[in-house]
This record gives C-alpha cells, sequence and structure tokens, in this order.
C-alpha cells in the first residue's frame, strides 16, 4: 500500500470534497491497495455527486464482480450505458457494453 498517495489523496478531497477526480483517484487507490469496500464507498459517493462522471461505472461494476455480486454489476453497467449515450462518450458505451455482455455470458 503506498500510504503517502493515499494520504495526498485523502488531504486533496479534504481540501474540495467535491472534486470528481480526486474522488475518482482515490476509489482506485483504494482499489490499488485491495481495499475494495473503500473502493466502492468512493465510487458510490462520486456517483452519487456527479452521475455523469462516465469512468466509475466500469470500475464500479468490476468490483462488484469480483465480489460477486452480479446483479449489482449488471444494474451499474446499464446505469453507465445510458450515461454514455446521455454525453456521447462512445468509448466509454464501447467498454461498457461489452463488460455487460461479458457478465451476462458468464452468469
Amino acid at each position: 500500500m503506498n500510504s503517502s498517495r493515499l494520504e495526498m489523496l485523502l488531504q486533496m478531497l479534504e481540501d474540495d470534497t467535491t472534486d470528481s477526480f480526486v474522488r475518482y483517484a482515490l476509489a482506485k487507490e483504494y482499489e490499488y491497495c485491495g481495499s475494495d469496500d473503500m473502493a466502492i464507498e468512493h465510487f458510490n459517493i462520486l456517483m452519487r455527486n456527479d452521475p455523469d462522471y462516465v469512468g466509475l461505472y466500469y470500475h464500479l461494476g468490476k468490483l462488484y464482480e469480483k465480489k460477486e455480486q452480479n446483479t449489482l454489476a449488471t444494474d451499474i453497467y446499464k446505469q453507465g450505458i445510458s450515461v454514455s449515450k446521455k454525453i456521447k462518450d462512445f468509448h466509454s458505451l464501447s467498454e461498457l457494453n461489452t463488460a455487460l455482455v461479458n457478465l451476462e455470458l458468464d452468469i
């Protein structure tokens, strides 16, 4: 665990709790450190505060898959697909569609 990077991100978030990029980076850092529950918590906060931050949906869905919470993963992918269409982010749309199809094939 890179505690200095985690501490830096926590301080940055404390300085501005509305910074979506910092919240996303913090969630990814927790994921990287193996703290999946904390990562999920921060991705969910980000989704509530900035639902158009489309990058979160793929990673949150993958975390739910890892925890074998496939219904939640499916719901998250579908939400991300909707957001991707709305903001016309076709790269994210493609990744989320692929993740959803792969999950459905595995279920």
